[in-house]
């Protein structure tokens, strides 16, 4: 089944201007999204660092050879995929190319793709954890209600890096192509099932675009991520005996 990319970047533009007039037009939205910045930029460069770090530890060198092992967002970030995501509220980085021939023989090359596919939400959750640890600490053994603006801005910037590794994580979990989670299921489906999945990848990811641009996919997966993040939040915080 064909999919006309036109329409995609037709929808693409639309939200773009909807999103950066919103923006533009409330001083504080513009804060806003100062501050989300950095959050982003941590989130996507482990997340596709991650990708390459596994399949380079599975045998592939193929991201080795593109300078993919790096911590450089430069490296990482997509043009196209990070305006969209400041702007309209999803995104993509660059994608972490690999060749799954080149696996080395411990795992067959789907169960390889799977580790490869799940090594970056796993990253992402892993990042929420350690930033939530830092807030928690930052809260713990400084008076928050008597800090310099300079450190105010600092745990807003770590509260919204958080939510955004969550959101980043749990959004590429899903089961559907392009997302890491449309691989990750993979080695769990019979064989009849994995061959109608394959078979109709096309269709999978016309669903997903049409659940993204009538905002379905965002009004099923905001109650889960905004649940998450609450629950770490809460968590961390009791753990410190701030609660």
């Amino acid at each position: 089944m064909y999919i006309d990319k036109r329409m995609i970047y037709v929808v693409m533009v639309i939200m773009l201007i909807s999103g950066m007039a919103n923006y533009l037009s409330d001083p504080n939205q513009l804060l806003s999204l100062l501050l989300t910045i950095p959050g982003l930029l941590i989130a996507i460069t482990f997340h596709e660092f991650a990708h390459a770090f596994a399949a380079d530890k599975l045998g592939d060198d193929t991201p080795r050879s593109q300078g993919r092992l790096t911590l450089n967002p430069l490296g990482h970030l997509d043009p196209v995929g990070s305006i969209m995501l400041l702007f309209a509220g999803f995104g993509w980085g660059k994608p972490v190319q690999v060749n799954p021939r080149n696996y080395d023989r411990r795992f067959s090359m789907e169960k390889a793709d799977a580790i490869v596919s799940i090594a970056g939400p796993l990253m992402n959750f892993f990042l929420a954890i350690v930033l939530t640890i830092i807030y928690c600490c930052i809260y713990k053994f400084t008076n928050a209600s008597e800090s310099s603006q300079v450190l105010i801005i600092i745990i807003m910037i770590i509260n919204r890096a958080i939510a955004i590794n969550v959101g980043l994580g749990l959004f590429n979990l899903i089961p559907l192509p392009p997302l890491d989670g449309s691989k990750v299921i993979k080695p769990f489906l019979s064989f009849n099932a994995k061959n109608w999945f394959e078979n109709n990848e096309a269709i999978f990811q016309m669903v997903f675009v049409a659940l993204w641009i009538f905002g379905i996919l965002s009004k099923i997966m905001s109650p889960i991520i905004s649940g998450v993040y609450g629950g770490l939040i809460n968590f961390g915080l009791k753990i410190f005996g701030l609660l």
